[in-house]
């Protein structure tokens, strides 16, 4: 039989010590050294090939595939950003902050599992068996098959799913697993890695699929190696404001369907409910004749989204001025004022401006820039955007109004919610069909917002 040691390499120059260093004696880098795993057997020369025709080359033209065979997790919104499902042996990683509804929409996915494809295991490394059971109960009548134990010692939770079987595996979190060779601590880069090496073996061996909670930082990025999400197949992120009942699930990853596809639920005292139409939702309590507030379609994957912008433009008494932002990037409102006050000759040096995306939605890109500008001009002038009306656009630092995708499925969705007027980019005239009742109304500059608002 081989042996296994550890030994520690620098994650940089690739430097092997036999001990942890604080500091690599090669490249000089600091907190490099990395705990792994090594073995002394090797391959030999001698293996038959033809006892597993699994490892011998296959030309790919001549590969007979199986149709596409994904599970339905019974959970709409879930499996729209899967893109149609579970896929078979693959490895999905849903990472999210402290309380934002991870756990919860995971055993709501194997309620409905159970029911369909009998036994489904959830293992918890930060739980205990009761502490599931109370979790569970809030969520309904609790289904027989789903299977739950409190491990994170990876061998014995390998034997587990060896005596059991399961049709799906469900891991939380990743962060508390561990591996018996390692001495490191669970949650250490080394620990993550080999951990999440292992269970994608599971995975593909037993041909089920594996589901992995991650912890996130601070930064809002995964905790533990940037490799893990490159090992995974679909990478989830579960977003929104703790204290807001707006959940968003965005994919990041996925190797069997759309990326930036999103799911939105709503959080309730008996869990996570699929919000199917959340334009309505959104758009359900916005008030008449309020100044500093405009509709802005945006489409996040295939869905398209009308969301409520809000300015907040007001005298500021500091000596620097607040620039706050929820759902959007307080960087790109620093250049949209800087263009705003160079081509529309408007004073913000002297107010705090706030600018606030209703729901708990985060905008990614440039489509919100043209309906930013228009808000805080809104907000200034304390002139209330018609309810009606919707802004889309991206503005360049000369003023300029730019294209952007997905126009139609904009206006669409716009003119379906009742929007009678849409003021868009003349540079995406070009093939657009107006709605019935629906007004388009094209700008080249922002100067021209002030003729149009």
């Amino acid at each position: 039989m081989s042996k296994t040691k550890t030994i520690y390499i620098c994650q940089n120059c690739g430097y092997k010590s036999p001990k942890w260093l604080g500091k690599c004696p090669d490249c000089g880098s600091w907190n490099s050294l990395v705990e792994e795993i090594i073995s002394d057997s090797h391959i030999s020369s001698t293996i038959d090939l033809s006892l597993d025709k699994k490892i011998l080359p296959q030309e790919l033209a001549s590969l007979e595939t199986e149709s596409e065979d994904r599970i339905k997790t019974g959970i709409k919104e879930l499996d729209r950003v899967l893109g149609g499902g579970l896929v078979r042996s693959s490895t999905i990683l849903l990472a999210g902050e402290p309380g934002i509804g991870k756990s919860t929409l995971l055993l709501q996915m194997l309620f409905a599992l159970s029911k369909t494809l009998g036994n489904v295991l959830y293992i918890s490394g930060e739980e205990s068996v009761s502490q599931i059971k109370l979790r569970a109960i809030r969520l309904g009548k609790i289904p027989k098959g789903l299977w739950v134990v409190s491990e994170n010692q990876l061998e014995i939770i390998e034997a587990i799913i060896k005596k059991l079987s399961p049709s799906i595996i469900a891991i939380d979190s990743i962060q508390t697993m561990s591996v018996k060779d390692l001495n490191s601590a669970p949650g250490s880069i080394s620990q993550v890695r080999e951990s999440s090496s292992r269970l994608i073996k599971i995975a593909k061996d037993l041909n089920i699929p594996v589901i992995m909670v991650g912890h996130v930082t601070k930064g809002g990025e995964i905790a533990g190696p940037r490799v893990l999400e490159h090992m995974v197949d679909v990478v989830l992120y579960f977003e929104g404001e703790r204290y807001h009942a707006f959940r968003i699930l965005r994919g990041i990853k996925n190797r069997f369907g759309a990326t930036f596809e999103i799911g939105v639920f709503e959080m309730s005292d008996t869990g996570l409910k699929e919000v199917g139409n959340p334009s309505e939702i959104l758009m359900g309590a916005r008030e008449d004749n309020v100044s500093g507030s405009v509709i802005l379609p945006i489409v996040q994957g295939t869905r398209p989204i009308l969301v409520e912008i809000q300015a907040l433009v007001s005298p500021s008494h500091l000596t620097m001025p607040r620039r706050t932002t929820t759902g959007f990037d307080v960087n790109r409102l620093a250049m949209l004022l800087a263009v705003a006050e160079r081509h529309l000759r408007i004073v913000f040096y002297d107010a705090d401006v706030f600018i606030n995306v209703v729901g708990g939605i985060k905008i990614q890109g440039t489509e919100a820039d043209l309906a930013v500008i228009s808000a805080l001009i809104s907000s200034l002038k304390d002139v209330p955007i018609k309810k009606d009306t919707a802004i889309f656009g991206e503005v360049g630092l000369t003023g300029e109004i730019r294209a952007l995708s997905k126009t139609q499925l904009r206006i669409d969705e716009a003119s379906r919610i009742g929007i009678k007027r849409i003021i868009l980019p003349y540079a995406s005239s070009k093939g657009l069909k107006a709605p019935p009742n629906t007004e388009l109304v094209f700008i080249r500059h922002i100067k021209e917002l002030r003729r149009v608002i």
